[in-house]
């Protein structure tokens, strides 16, 4: 795939981040309307003496050929083989300096964090900015029938896509569910094998495994990954010294300013903006104090 290296000014060598996005296809500045949040990170993360690999995810930059015939499709193919490969490709350069390579996960890619970490030894530390820690068939419920709460949103199209992801999700549950079956999930055909292969993965359990520093981000105004999956990180965590959690009030899904003082809503990402610079600078600061440490 096509990607972008992020270099600070001067000579290395640099702590690196690697950006792993959310779901769906996504470009490498995880472009969504007019906002480009991983563009945001690269430029002020660079400010900061931090390097930033971000790059267009697989199922952007493939479509359907993601899809190999007689591979069972999974988050491996969609998300979590490309992050260990950028992490690798990172501590083969020589501006960078290999023994602190982060992974930050957005979204579904903070959801994944844990398991690329206890995958691969070379990742120093996760940031979990956003992350799923329950369930996707269950968060997409929820965000369905919340948008359904909002002023206008009760209206029989939105019935009928929550009654869809409900039966998506008892599909999802199924003990009959098998590898080469699809559920369809928003309109989206997703193999059977995708929800298997997560059925036994407890993101929050594994993160607590892991033995290396872990930095959780969360808005507060975050419709779509809420406080909730921010407390279950929290609990399974608690007893980490090495964990670190920041809320922010006001702040999107994007971890942008949203639209005002209502509800949120998906018009939150109508307006333009820019990653908070209280979010970059706590998370360079993170990477710096982790690097000094060793």
């Amino acid at each position: 795939m096509p990607g972008t290296l992020t270099l600070p000014n001067g000579k290395g060598a640099f702590p690196a981040v690697v950006l792993v996005h959310g779901s769906g296809p996504e470009d490498q500045d995880e472009t969504i309307g007019g906002n480009k949040p991983f563009k945001d990170l690269a430029w002020g993360l660079a400010s900061q003496n931090v390097a930033v690999l971000r790059y267009v995810k697989r199922t952007k930059q493939y479509g359907a050929q993601s899809l190999q015939p007689g591979v069972p499709y999974t988050v491996k193919q969609e998300t979590t083989e490309d992050a260990e490969a950028a992490v690798g490709l990172l501590a083969a350069r020589t501006e960078i300096d290999h023994n602190h390579i982060y992974v930050l996960g957005h979204s579904l890619g903070g959801m994944l964090a844990p398991r690329i970490a206890i995958a691969d030894k070379q990742v120093a530390g996760i940031i979990i900015a956003a992350g799923t820690a329950r369930p996707i068939e269950n968060v997409i419920v929820q965000q369905l029938k919340y948008l359904a709460s909002l002023p206008g949103g009760n209206s029989d199209e939105m019935k009928k896509q929550v009654e869809a992801a409900e039966s998506a999700k008892v599909e999802v549950e199924s003990p009959s569910l098998k590898p080469d079956s699809t559920v369809s999930v928003l309109g989206i055909q997703i193999p059977g094998s995708y929800f298997l292969d997560l059925r036994d993965y407890h993101p929050a359990e594994v993160a607590a495994q892991l033995q290396i520093p872990i930095l959780l981000l969360q808005g507060s105004r975050d419709y779509q990954v809420t406080t909730q999956d921010y407390d279950l990180w929290k609990a399974a965590l608690a007893k980490d010294p090495r964990a670190t959690f920041k809320l922010y009030p006001g702040l999107t899904h994007l971890f942008m300013t949203g639209k005002g003082s209502g509800q949120p809503s998906p018009s939150d990402y109508s307006v333009v903006g820019h990653v908070s610079g209280e979010v970059v600078q706590d998370i360079a600061q993170w990477v710096k104090n982790n690097q000094a440490a060793k």
